[in-house]
This record gives C-alpha cells, structure tokens and sequence, in this order.
C-alpha cells in the first residue's frame, strides 16, 4: 500500500525575493533576483550531464533534492529531468542499485528514489528503495541502537549520519504504510544520538565512539573534543525533516522539538557579529586560524528560522536568521560569465581530535555542500 508525499514532508518551500548582483561589488544582495533559480541553473550549465556531478552519493542527493524544492516551487520540467537522469545512472531496469549500503552517507540519495516514484510511478524506484529500506533493518547498531556511521567505523556516531538516513527512514515509512517501524527507527537514533552527542553548552559533538576506542574519543565521555559547525548543522535539518513526516498527535515529537529548542537557543549565541556567519569550529571564533563556512552558516540560518516560524523559539530570534541570510550572500556572486558561484565552502570532512584537521580544510567554491544548503535555507528564508 502507498501513499503520496506531501510537499510539507519535503520542506517548506517559498516564493522568492532573492538577492541581486550590487554592481560595485559583483556580490549578492537583497533586490528581486531568484537566487534558488540562478544557482540550480548555474550548476546544471556546468554539469549539463548530471554524470558529473559524481555517482551515487549524499553530496549529489542533498543538491538534487534541495533542487526538487525549487522545481515543486517554478516546476520547471527540465529540473525534474535533471534528477532522474542523473538518478538513472545508479538504478538498473529491475530497479537495483549497486551499493552494499554500507555507510548511512550512501542512504541519503534514497529521498529522490521517493520523489522520483511519487512524480513518474515508475516501479523501479521504489524497488530501489525498498533495497536500502531492507539494509536498514540489518544494519549494525550500537548497544543502544543507534545505527553506526558506517562499517568502517565501528561503533562510531557522527552528527552527519543522522541527516544521511533518518529522514528517509520517516519519509519511506509514510510513503508505503511502514510507518510503525520506520517512525520509530527515525526518532530513536535522532533521540539516542543526541543524547551521547550533547554537551553543556547546548551543542554537539562531532562524534561518539561508543566503545572509547577511536582515537579522539574522550575517556571518559567517548565524544570527539570539537563542536564543528556543519555537523551541529545537519542534526538540526535531520529532525526538521523528520518532524514533517511524524503526525501532529505523535508524542514523540516532543522531544524532537526540545532537541531543536537546545540548538538554535546555544548556535545563536555564537553568531559572528561582523560577518553574521557561523566559524568552522562553533565557539572558537576569537581563534585567527577559524574561518566563516558558508554551508554551516545557511544550515544555522534555515534552522534560525524554521525554528521561529513553527514557535519552538522566540520570533526574537529571526533577527538572528536575516543577518546569517544576508552574510551567507554575501558569499554568493555573478561571475563573468553570469553564472553564480558560492564561495567558502567546507569539503567533506571527517572526525578529527585536533583543531588544524578543521581549520585546515580547503575553502571550495561551489562544492555541492554550499549549493545544496544554501537552496534550502534561500526556500525558507523566502518564505519566512
């Protein structure tokens, strides 16, 4: 039995206003440009085969889902093309992937196997998701049931994880009337992380070893020692997500939303004044080594916001939200040959137990990271 997913299951989208190109600058700025649209169509006039954008993987499936939000919104056909041609590269005609799943990173692109069957009704999607929905119930947990990052890391839990598998888990479980073992497995590993996760300040952890063996766990707490902002970033739009699927009356939404409460109510606090951006590592912003990264600062945004506009934090705090929206875009400019690019972008990155393996990272432009972050947090600011 199926049912369709409703566009609040995939975000809350917006009419924009965008920013424009401020001449003396080339950077962007609040005026009636659409920025969503301008940076979808950057990216596929670089990409005009989405082959290229890498194969299977949550990079390309946070771009290309945050893109399926601009098309519900212009429904301009060829976005949704887009994303099943690149989609197509990775499932077969008997709708097979070929993928061990062993990481919850290799989970994330399963949110367009959903959108893809809902909008075609082609079988072969949702055959392909009933693979990875068929992982998840063998896959290695902790004691405690958390999933693991993957199994390459042994009893490891990263922030990263729980955006890259629990807002599928919730959506498939609502699409095909799975929802008893989907809802439950979504908010339990939310819920279990980030107890182990949590710290005083109110922020999280980049990661738990839950037997104390990784090298830069803690020996007491098993936690990694630094708050790295994108990893706090993605648990906050993990139980955004998961908080859309699960029904008003569900009681277990209380907790998801305390959850959200504890980090935008600690994030904000640590808002660069000057730039209105997040640092790379959260609360070391005096540090002349840590930077302004502009993914983590349009998640903190789009969390800022949502958070304020569902009434989990006082409206006080959209203040907050319109100085990160514009300190991202100023991070956004036309180049020369009119096409956008976003600067100042954290790769992918892994658990580290020192501070240079953060502040070290490149500083890309237009790694899919930032493009995917920002069309979220572009959607939402529109439309708060």
């Amino acid at each position: 039995m199926t049912g369709s997913i409703s566009r609040r299951s995939f975000g809350r989208l917006a009419v924009l206003t965008g920013g424009a190109l401020a001449a003396a600058t080339g950077t962007a700025s609040a005026a009636a440009t659409d920025w969503s649209k301008a940076v979808v169509d950057s990216t596929i006039a670089r990409n005009p085969d989405p082959k290229s954008l890498g194969g299977w993987g949550y990079t390309q499936g946070l771009f290309l889902y945050a893109t399926y939000l601009v098309y519900q919104r212009l429904r301009t056909p060829s976005y949704l093309a887009y994303i099943k041609k690149w989609v197509d590269y990775s499932v077969d005609g008997s709708g097979h992937i070929s993928d061990s799943f062993n990481s919850l990173d290799s989970m994330q692109a399963g949110n367009l196997l959903l959108i893809l069957h809902q909008e075609t009704g082609d079988s072969r999607y949702q055959k392909a998701a009933q693979q990875i929905r068929a992982r998840v119930t063998n896959y290695p947990r902790t004691s405690d049931g958390a999933m693991w990052h993957s199994t390459s890391f042994t009893q490891q839990l990263w922030c990263d994880g729980l955006y890259m598998a629990q807002p599928f888990i919730a959506r498939y479980g609502q699409r095909y009337n799975d929802q008893t073992y989907c809802f439950q497995e979504a908010t339990h590993n939310l819920t279990t992380y980030f107890g182990h996760l949590t710290s005083p300040t109110g922020l999280l952890f980049h990661a738990y070893s839950a037997d104390g063996k990784a090298s830069w766990a803690n020996k007491t707490t098993h936690t990694s020692p630094y708050f790295w902002a994108r990893a706090i970033g993605w648990v906050a739009l993990a139980h955004f997500d998961v908080l859309d699927v699960l029904p008003a009356n569900d009681s277990r939404r209380a907790a998801l939303v305390k959850n959200i409460q504890q980090l935008v109510n600690a994030f904000v606090k640590y808002q660069d004044p000057a730039t209105g951006r997040w640092f790379q590592i959260v609360d070391k912003g005096s540090d002349p080594n840590n930077w302004t990264e502009t993914s983590a600062s349009s998640m903190f945004t789009y969390a800022i916001s949502r958070a304020v506009r569902a009434g989990y934090v006082s409206s006080s705090l959209q203040a907050a939200a319109q100085k990160g929206y514009q300190g991202v875009l100023a991070k956004v400019t036309l180049g020369s040959d009119g096409r956008a690019n976003i600067a100042d972008i954290c790769p992918g990155t892994g658990v580290t137990g020192s501070l240079s393996g953060y502040y070290s990272r490149p500083r890309t432009t237009n790694d899919q990271h930032g493009l995917g972050t920002f069309l979220l947090m572009n959607e939402e600011m529109n439309r708060s």
